[in-house]
């Protein structure tokens, strides 16, 4: 009887264990927080944008909990390596060069055209004069190649400023980024030259050795590309933009 009773408790016990809930594992999700719509700190403080959104879903859909953390882009892919976050997700184009250090799992945003903006008025010619860009980004090193001057600076916003204070004669950022800067600016800002295709899709940024966290959020991204989740979102934080996978 004893025995019965004992093993009546165990299987109870064991009964109680896989009724309890599964508790999921924590990523740290790296971000810029400063490139709007792509990602942003908002007036709480918190990071905002299209890849906050978009990174919840991904980790909701791929059975992780999230944690966001804000590094400075010039820093972004020797911490991801170092293990200071588990994934980059901020707007970083998909490149060889990059591809050698870290891995990318499939990209959520397709190629965006780089652009020149600059005052109005200036011309075109001014995509060969000083030009500056952003520190360590893939427009940094197409206007260094194009014959041009590159000047550098940390961040986006930096490189608007210079623009504007006469620092700098253009700026080559995303498409996207430049947009609404232009749009805000009362005709101040202008595009200038041609659109330049520099780099490929955007993708999330993991360490060459996390080959299970890119599978599931490889497969958390293509069922979001399935579901047209991906499209509404992409279409909410850009002006309607319509994506077709």
């Amino acid at each position: 009887m004893k025995t019965v009773t004992k093993l009546i408790a165990s299987v109870a016990l064991l009964g109680a264990f896989a009724a309890a809930p599964v508790m999921a594992e924590t990523i740290r999700m790296g971000t810029e927080g400063a490139y709007p719509p792509y990602n942003f700190i908002n007036d709480a403080g918190e990071v905002d944008g299209f890849e906050r959104e978009l990174g919840d879903e991904l980790c909701k859909r791929a059975g992780y909990d999230c944690v966001w953390v804000a590094n400075d882009w010039d820093s972004i892919i020797p911490n991801l390596v170092s293990g200071n976050y588990d994934t980059i997700i901020a707007g970083m184009s998909i490149t060889p060069e990059r591809d050698e250090v870290i891995d990318f799992t499939q990209e959520y945003f397709p190629a965006d055209p780089s652009s020149y903006m600059a005052l109005a008025g200036a011309g075109d010619d001014v995509t060969m004069g000083v030009v500056a860009a952003q520190t360590a980004t893939i427009q940094a090193g197409y206007v260094a190649s194009s014959g041009a001057t590159v000047v550098e600076y940390p961040t986006a916003d930096e490189t608007v400023a210079a623009v504007r204070s006469g620092e700098a004669d253009a700026v080559l950022a995303d498409r996207a980024f430049l947009e609404p800067i232009v749009a805000e600016s009362g005709g101040e800002l202008v595009f200038v030259g041609e659109d330049v295709a520099v780099g490929g899709g955007v993708g999330m940024g993991v360490r060459e050795s996390d080959s299970e966290l890119k599978d599931r959020m490889n497969a958390a991204i293509e069922s979001m590309k399935a579901d047209g989740s991906l499209t509404a979102l992409i279409a909410k934080w850009f002006d309607g933009r319509v994506v077709e996978w």
